[in-house]
């Protein structure tokens, strides 16, 4: 039995919940994930995990393999790295998970510039408006914006997005203006069920206190691009990213509303697990990109 691959199967059936899930993401069978596991128990002695209908749980045993489990394949994978001498040169390939929208329009143009100034790093760009998770999902750094629950990565600030209230125009002519939070409840409106965004419940900033607004939804849609679209085609009012709409504010088919309600800013930040050691490439791509964002959303 290689013990070295049972320990990062494990570690694998840990991260993802359960056996089948760290067989899709392993990319093996799952009779030779489960025959790993059970070979990995049956040298050491003692059950690891409790295996249930659905998820999977660990044992004390357990518990203390798995640490001692996940140093030895860190170690492991740290050597291979220094031995490639990506701790030492930019190189090699670079993981990133962007917001779709943000992606597209202020990523990608970065990152094109960074290519061009690091020959030797490749890039894969990841288009998500869920919030992956870094570790389970091989990804070296993320864009998010809004709080950060998860405290063991490292966060560097690149902008602050404000949520704003548009529509176009023509629908403003049709239905008029609303002049306070309150009047969007006789308006006709575009929701948007996304990781930012709650559904149907609107927050506002009036006189230094937190108001919530239940907007009525007469447009539902689960990605900013067809709120942004609906916004435009004078569907209804639509809550945006502040990035998501500059250019249709500066050319007029588009009008903020409320802009004197405004809740506080989300914070964009660029977010990567914490390490002992960082990979240049990881620290080239902070360094050349964290200007470039902060230059293009504005601290």
């Amino acid at each position: 039995m290689d013990r070295f691959e049972a320990m990062r199967i494990l570690l694998a059936a840990v991260d993802a919940g359960s056996l089948s899930a760290a067989s899709r993401q392993l990319e093996i069978p799952l009779p030779t994930v489960s025959r790993r596991v059970a070979e990995l128990e049956e040298r050491l002695g003692a059950r690891l995990l409790l295996r249930g209908t659905r998820t999977l749980s660990l044992t004390d045993a357990g518990h203390a393999f798995v640490a001692a489990s996940r140093r030895i394949v860190e170690d492991v994978a740290e050597a291979e790295r220094t031995a490639s001498g990506e701790f030492h040169a930019p190189q090699g390939e670079l993981v990133i998970s962007v917001p779709t929208v943000m992606g597209r329009t202020h990523v990608v143009p970065v990152v094109a510039d960074f290519l061009a100034a690091y020959p030797s790093i490749r890039v894969r760009l990841l288009f998500s408006d869920r919030k992956v998770s870094l570790l389970e999902e091989h990804i070296d750094v993320a864009l998010r914006v809004g709080p950060l629950a998860d405290s063991s990565m490292v966060a560097t600030r690149v902008g602050l997005i404000r949520e704003v209230v548009c529509a176009s125009p023509a629908y403003l002519k049709r239905h008029g203006t609303p002049r306070v939070p309150a009047d969007l409840e006789q308006h006709e409106c575009v929701t948007y069920e996304g990781v930012y965004v709650t559904r149907n419940k609107w927050e506002f900033l009036a006189k230094g206190k937190l108001l919530t607004i239940q907007v009525p939804s007469r447009f539902i849609v689960n990605s900013a691009d067809a709120a942004f679209g609906a916004a435009l085609g004078g569907v209804g009012i639509a809550r945006l990213l502040s990035y998501q709409i500059d250019a249709p504010v500066r050319s007029r088919k588009l009008v903020t509303l409320l802009d004197d309600f405004e809740p506080p800013p989300l914070t964009a930040s660029l977010i990567y697990p914490g390490q002992r050691l960082v990979p240049q490439k990881l620290r080239a791509f902070l360094d050349f990109v964290a200007p470039g964002l902060r230059g293009r959303l504005g601290n």
